[in-house]
């Protein structure tokens, strides 16, 4: 049986009337990653901050696999946490800066040299450890934040919308580091505006809009539950023709489909479906 590294149970914060996390619950085991899905303002951010230690809740439990409350600093230890805004010197090396924060994590010696060397091959930095960070391109700046979150090896991981605004190939790297990360063992909250980014590396996705978690589980089990019908449209020279239908067969009798004269297009029910059947709207507004 996988250990249990995450419990949270009927976790809830307000601002004034805004309820914006409402009795939260959920469980992470280690090798899995769980995606927060959710438009601008739905509780993703706020709920991190809460299991990280930096927001204090109004309401509910927090439990850091057996280490009891984020609340203990000691218990925060088995958590690497990597925020949407960039926490790193811009002044310093990209190794400097990982040997700074080693540091105050309360390594020293052989042992903090050994860290940043592996944060810097996870990342994909090695190249680029005597570099100021500030001379390094934004995707190799979210890779050097990240890399500052594994040094002193955290069985948790909660990655705040880490790929925001970076390039294709820095994507592909933090992607790539995220599911190493997951096979060695680690439990991972993710969190992110990318709907493919979820539907590749999240083991399970949970679906958050106006501080509640609307519904949780793998792709498949959310499409199978909350995708819809799928979508036909038949297309000829006299124009085109669709049907959603939960039964592709059954469209295609009712719309009496003509292999010599028709195109057929088919569109399955996919995760952004399940998001709008879900929410009523679009995952960026």
């Amino acid at each position: 049986m996988r250990e249990i590294l995450l419990e949270v149970q009927q976790l809830s914060k307000s601002y004034g009337d805004l309820k914006a996390v409402d009795h939260l619950d959920l469980q992470l085991l280690a090798g899995e990653t769980l995606g927060f899905l959710g438009p601008n303002g739905a509780g993703k951010t706020t709920s991190i901050a809460m299991i990280a230690g930096l927001l204090k809740p109004d309401a509910g439990n927090i439990r850091l696999g057996d280490r009891g409350s984020p609340a203990d600093p000691r218990a925060r230890l088995m958590l690497g946490y990597v925020p949407q805004e960039l926490a790193i010197y811009d002044g310093l090396s990209a190794r400097e800066n990982l040997l700074f924060f080693g540091s105050m994590t309360g390594l020293g010696g052989s042992a903090l040299k050994k860290a940043a060397d592996r944060a810097l091959e996870l990342a994909r930095l090695q190249d680029r450890a005597r570099d100021p960070a500030q001379q390094l391109s934004g995707g190799m700046k979210r890779r050097l934040n990240l890399a500052v979150a594994l040094l002193h090896k955290p069985r948790l991981l909660l990655l705040d919308e880490p790929t925001a605004g970076v390039d294709p190939q820095s994507r592909n790297a933090l992607l790539e580091t995220v599911e190493e990360l997951r096979s060695e063992g680690h439990g991972i909250i993710y969190t992110t505006h990318y709907m493919e980014e979820a539907q590749k590396i999240c083991t399970r996705v949970g679906i958050m809009d106006q501080g509640r978690m609307l519904a949780m589980g793998s792709v498949q089990e959310l499409i199978r539950t909350h995708g819809g019908d799928y979508a036909i449209t038949l297309e000829n020279e006299d124009g085109s023709r669709s049907r959603r239908d939960s039964d592709p067969l059954r469209a295609l009798q009712s719309l009496e489909f003509e292999a010599d004269h028709d195109l057929l297009f088919i569109q399955p029910p996919d995760l952004e479906q399940v998001f709008l059947n879900l929410t009523g709207r679009q995952l960026r507004e």
